[in-house]
């Protein structure tokens, strides 16, 4: 008879996971135990949201489902922060945690057992897609089976597992087999889509990440600029001849949303981080593809269903090719000076189908903008909940990918995460770090002085952040921007994981939030 804790593995085998990530706890270790010989390579990390962080950034990069396992109590706790970024950014993360047993359990009652809290799940409510405590030892199958397919059921985003600690030891001969997922959102009848206008647009959102191909054949219909969101960074390449290379934040970007008089959005939600804090104004006409209600702009036909047959509607309905309305803006070269030289001196060296993964600095802030996203899946970012410190923990998950990976962090951010240097270095992990040293919160410390005033507890004491790679056994080198291109040609192809330091204060791009254009013409 199977114990639960193999149950639990077993349910994982089903789901075709590959790769999961997580931290033993007292509560745990029959998990942990059945892993050996599954076939699923279970990652130890240093802290829980590194975890959390880690499955997030495999599930951006592979679209697959990524896994974080964690114990009881506080260690589940550290995990909230990374499943909201998940959450708001429609990460498919499966996060499963451990619960005090059920024979310390009263209901309504705190009894201080190790780890104890009066509802544990309610940490998560406001992040996951659901939460699922399981109760009995057979069931517990196929509520992760369940669990897992839900969080790749469109719309993606975390699931939350509860298993209290004595099932994972508990055996049964009885194993509950999963019922079918039943689809999220109840799809409407697709409305009549009239696609006729002189000056269309298309925004493509993360939702649409998967699709270049259909995307790109409606945009040479319709004659249509493709402005991206952050999450739909690489959904058409560089070269396509309809895809904006500017962030749609910036005036020559904006002037072709302004001047359209039909936009159509493709699984995007038009957040306040994309839209300037919705200071975009209400388009003539608005056709929104997703499965989500949109509530930022209210579209005027709203075809609730996947991005995948949203465009094959819309085809249906684009006639045949037009002549492109728009003058394509030029590129960054607008923005030239050291921000972009960095960028250049990066891509210099991306192999193409590399992923970038940007935390929230000024680098981050330029690449996750300005930076060309050669595949789909190319950029993590973590904009939907801005968490500080995902660039690094997220890149591990990201470098299991099987594509290169660079991440671009700061050094305040790469701190709160830096101890996971010993698990890129004992799991071997292929990531290149890229940290920017400006000795201090950058973004913040402009906040301050843009409006004359002094800095206030913006500024940090580095550390040899070289020495600290050393320490951990990680190739470290501190390079200068001219050097950059040569030292990531020399990094990126290993298999181990690398760290370079770059010493350097960069402005802020256009994209951030204090220089905004719209800002003070729209209210």
């Amino acid at each position: 008879m199977p114990t639960g804790g193999e149950l639990l593995v077993q349910a994982l085998t089903a789901l075709k996971v590959e790769v999961a990530f997580g931290l033993p706890g007292v509560h745990n270790l029959p998990a942990w135990r059945a892993f050996p010989g599954s076939g699923i390579r279970l990652v130890g990390v240093r802290h829980e949201q590194t975890a959390a962080y880690a499955a997030d950034g495999y599930a951006r990069a592979t679209g697959r489902l990524g896994v974080a396992v964690t114990t009881t109590g506080p260690g589940a706790a550290n995990a909230i922060a990374a499943t909201g970024e998940a959450w708001a950014c429609h990460s498919p993360v499966l996060v499963i945690a451990t619960d005090i047993p059920t024979t310390s359990r009263r209901a309504g009652q705190y009894r201080g057992v190790l780890h104890e809290t009066t509802d544990q799940a309610s940490f998560f409510r406001p992040v996951t897609k659901q939460c699922i405590r399981i109760e009995q030892v057979d069931e517990l199958f196929a509520r992760v089976v369940e669990a897992g397919r839900l969080a790749l059921t469109a719309p993606r985003r975390p699931v939350y597992v509860e298993i209290p600690t004595d099932l994972l030891s508990a055996r049964t001969d009885t194993v509950l087999q999963p019922e079918s997922v039943a689809q999220q959102a109840v799809r409407r009848p697709p409305a009549p889509v009239d696609l006729t206008g002189d000056r269309p647009l298309i925004w493509a959102g993360g939702g649409a990440i998967d699709h270049g191909d259909l995307l790109g054949e409606l945009a040479e219909r319709l004659g249509a600029p493709v402005l991206t969101s952050y999450g739909g960074r690489g959904v058409l390449p560089p070269s396509h001849p309809h895809l904006v290379p500017l962030p749609p934040s910036v005036p020559e970007a904006g002037a072709l949303w302004d001047a359209a008089d039909l936009v159509i959005v493709l699984g995007s939600d038009l957040d306040a981080m994309n839209t300037q804090g919705f200071r975009q104004p209400q388009p003539p006409r608005l056709v929104t593809v997703d499965l989500v209600e949109p509530v930022n702009y209210p579209p005027d036909v709203w075809l609730q269903t996947t991005v995948d047959d949203g465009l094959r509607t819309l085809l249906a309905h684009a006639g045949s090719r037009r002549a492109p309305w728009f003058t394509m803006p030029a590129g960054r070269s607008v923005y030239a000076g050291p921000e972009t030289a960095l960028l250049d001196a990066i891509e210099a060296a991306l192999p193409g189908d590399a992923v970038v993964v940007a935390d929230m600095c000024i680098p981050g802030y330029w690449y996750g903008a300005f930076g060309r996203v050669s595949r789909s899946r190319g950029l993590a970012y973590p904009v939907g909940w801005g968490t500080l410190g995902f660039g690094f923990p997220a890149s591990l998950g990201t470098s299991l990918s099987g594509r290169p990976t660079l991440a671009i962090v700061g050094d305040g951010g790469f701190l709160f995460a830096c101890g996971d240097l010993a698990t890129a270095a004992q799991e071997r992990l292929p990531v290149t770090v890229l940290l920017v040293d400006d000795g201090g919160y950058g973004m913040l410390r402009y906040d301050f002085t843009k409006d004359g005033q002094t800095p206030v507890g913006t500024e940090l004491e580095p550390p040899d952040f070289v020495a600290m790679a050393k320490a951990f056994r990680v190739d470290a080198e501190e390079i200068t921007t001219e050097e950059l291109t040569a030292a990531l040609q020399r990094h990126l192809p290993s298999d181990t994981p690398s760290l370079l330091v770059l010493k350097a204060q960069l402005t802020p791009p256009p994209n951030s939030s204090p220089n905004w254009y719209r800002a003070t013409t729209l209210s």
